[in-house]
């Protein structure tokens, strides 16, 4: 997760720099994490100064009256405040940095009111190098650079996967065992077994549509192979959903149909004759057409010898078995992969990109539907903080894993900073929208109190579902 959201920062961050220095703006400072009093890593090159551990800078006020800085003794080893460029703005201007508090990152420009709140310097004359000075559209572009950036990052990896391992998929159409369905799922009136077919009247392939469901109105399935009926979804659906997912249930999975692979030396399954290939029907009386009814089924007979009827060949056979006291009768089982039509589309580099594309935009049109469920009651008791954050992510090192996941967080990362909220780029973009339209720039004081109305916001939000997190874990 650190690392997923540090990339995430410098990406972000880097969309800033990138237009501030393509406009010729002063970026003064260039940072990873956060770095109240101290920096982990601090490097100016204009000084050639490569610093570990170091104490911030203090302002050059605060020297005494000889004109020394505080780095002039040797007891306080300060780095000397950093100074403005005396004449055309450079990389070199910028002190680069890694902080301490792992929350984010930030790119400082010179000119602007952020969160810094640098007030004394927007009291001096403008200078050219900063980006009050800027046209309205130069500043606009450098606002949404970061935005750009995150998405930009979520077609590039996007484009990686499906190049490096293409497309998997299993259509729901091949699934003839349908699908298994999670509690809050069945709650609603989903059954396993049913094939997801259309939502709000658009056709459903694949798992891939899941958010098409989950914030439908209206899902047909087709139930019984050939039943078609039509399931309502609430309007805090949503939300119900992320608290099974949150104990680990999936909304939907492929039932697995129970076909041999091996059987185990000495196993009920090798002195009952079964084969690789067998597919179980039925144990005792009990219907078993997925993993999760034969080992219920199983369950019922622990220690106990049990008719069982299985498909080999195409011809339903039976024998009876012996099931452990565990439940088991000691097979492997075959993978979907084998059981179920699973299509892999190939993609070379060109193909990748526009498809990488598609996939972002179709992910992020998903994200932005669901936010709505944002301001609702339930939705807010949904949100989640950094642990919601870390659950997702797996155990075990996975790079598709890492990438899906780092796309999904680099796109969530875009549509909450594009949020018209002050202290946000997007509440920035607002105001100079307006600039441009009404021709009419807020002052300095107006666009003050909105960035720090905004920092409570964003900082009530932070505790507020971080908090959730810490209620979830100890109470939940």
């Amino acid at each position: 997760m650190i690392l997923a959201l540090s990339l995430l920062v410098i990406v972000h961050e880097f969309g800033h720099y990138f237009f501030a220095r393509l406009f010729g703006i002063w970026v003064e400072k260039f940072y990873m994490f956060f770095n109240p009093w101290f920096s982990i890593v601090r490097w100016d090159p204009k000084r050639h100064k490569l610093e570990f551990f170091k104490r911030n800078p203090t302002d050059p006020a605060s020297s005494d009256k000889e004109g020394k800085t505080e780095d002039s003794s040797p007891a306080n080893e300060a780095a000397p405040a950093q100074q403005p460029p005396t004449g055309k703005a450079s990389w070199r201007d910028t002190v680069y940095g890694i902080g301490w508090v792992p929350l984010g990152g930030y790119c400082a420009i010179s000119g602007m009111i952020d969160e810094s709140m640098n007030t004394e310097q927007m009291k001096q004359p403008a200078k050219p190098y900063e980006f009050r000075s800027k046209p309205a559209w130069q500043r606009l572009l450098v606002m949404v650079g970061g935005v750009l950036f995150n998405f930009l990052t979520v077609i590039v990896i996007y484009t990686g996967i499906v190049y490096a391992y293409g497309e998997l998929t299993i259509n729901f159409e091949d699934a003839t065992e349908g699908l298994a369905y999670c509690d809050s799922a069945h709650s609603i009136g989903f059954q396993d077994g049913d094939i997801p077919w259309a939502a709000d009247g658009k056709r459903i392939h694949s798992r891939a549509d899941i958010q098409d469901v989950i914030t439908a109105k209206t899902v047909t399935v087709v139930r019984n192979r050939h039943d078609t009926v039509a399931i309502q979804i609430p309007d805090n659906f949503l939300s119900t959903g992320n608290k099974d997912a949150e104990a680990g249930q999936e909304f939907w999975d492929f039932r697995l149909p129970v076909v041999i692979a091996q059987s185990q030396p000495n196993s009920g399954a090798e002195k009952a004759g079964l084969q690789t290939g067998d597919r179980m029907l039925a144990v005792g009386n009990d219907s078993t057409p997925s993993f999760t009814e034969f080992t219920a089924a199983l369950q019922k007979h622990k220690g106990q010898t049990v008719e069982l009827r299985y498909l080999r060949g195409g011809h339903e056979t039976s024998t009876q078995i012996q099931v452990d006291s565990d439940g088991k009768i000691g097979i492997l089982l075959q993978p979907i992969t084998k059981i179920y039509n699973v299509q892999v589309k190939e993609y070379n580099l060109l193909q990748s990109i526009p498809r990488g594309a598609v996939m972002a935009w179709t992910q992020t049109a998903s994200y932005v539907k669901s936010l709505k469920l944002l301001f609702t009651a339930e939705g807010a008791k949904s949100l989640g903080g950094f642990g919601a954050i870390g659950s997702i992510f797996p155990d075990e090192w996975n790079w598709l894993d890492f990438l899906s996941i780092t796309a999904i967080l680099s796109m969530i990362l875009a549509v909450m900073n594009i949020l018209p909220i002050p202290a946000l780029d997007g509440g920035h973009v607002l105001f100079l929208l307006w600039e441009i339209i009404t021709r009419r720039k807020p002052s300095d004081k107006f666009l003050e109190y909105a960035q720090i109305t905004g920092m409570v916001l964003l900082f009530a939000l932070l505790l507020y579902a971080n908090g959730n997190d810490i209620y979830r874990f100890f109470f939940k």
